[in-house]
């Protein structure tokens, strides 16, 4: 390593040094001995080796944690899909298409444990007119699930379909979910209705989540609508 006349060594130029020639602590062993650090934990002078040490061991501790991290959201997955699979089971089983969007909001509270659902539907046979869940239906209320192209989740910003809550004022965080089918002529979606879910906490439903459930939900919700008339 040379150095221009007049110009002091630098951390860096040792540095690279070290970098460009690992055989010098094999020419110079001894100095692995010598070299004391500062220790961040105790602040103390420690051996190279122990600061190496400490070190590995945080490593082998973010490791664990990143790993304990997996097992948890692993495990948050299996008990969300159980419960998935056991609401499918519920609407299966549930035989009174009339009362069907209300069983579906109340087996949605329950089972998720969400404070609020509901869910109203549009284009169904007349027949259907007198019902709650096609009550209140606007054509902005429409236009506004059309242009939804996935589940909305964040915090609640004055939203008109939060409004056929029975408690809007207590939903703080929502996700508005779009029910469609696919029509068989285009193999094109049609919106047919609003699933609204509420929570009184902000962080309940939040834009940084993932949207995959609210999907599942979606699928496995119009599919049993798609029954009605």
């Amino acid at each position: 390593m040379t150095q221009e006349f007049n110009q002091p060594l630098t951390e860096d130029d040792i540095a690279n040094y070290l970098v460009t020639t690992p055989d010098f602590f094999d020419r110079h062993a001894q100095l692995l001995a010598e070299i004391q650090l500062i220790s961040p934990h105790s602040q103390r002078a420690v051996s190279l080796q122990e600061r190496q040490a400490e070190m590995l061991r945080e490593k082998i501790k973010a490791m664990e944690s990143r790993i304990m991290d997996m097992v948890r959201h692993a495990n948050d997955n299996s008990i969300l899909n159980e419960k998935l699979l056991s609401w499918v089971q519920d609407l299966l089983l549930f035989g009174d298409l009339d009362q069907l969007p209300k069983y579906m909001c109340r087996t949605i509270e329950r089972r998720f444990s969400v404070p609020q659902a509901v869910i109203k539907l549009w284009d169904v046979a007349d027949e259907m007119g007198h019902a709650e869940f096609v009550q209140d239906v606007t054509e902005d209320a429409k236009l506004f699930t059309s242009s939804l192209s996935e589940p909305f989740v964040g915090v609640n910003a004055g939203f008109d379909v939060v409004g056929w809550l029975a408690e809007p004022e207590a939903a703080k965080s929502v996700a508005l979910i779009p029910l469609c089918f696919k029509a068989e002529q285009n193999n094109s979606p049609n919106v047919f209705g609003l699933i609204v879910l509420a929570s009184p906490d902000e962080q309940r439903f939040t834009s940084g989540m993932s949207n995959d459930f609210l999907k599942q939900l979606a699928k496995i919700a119009g599919a049993a609508l798609s029954r009605l008339p």
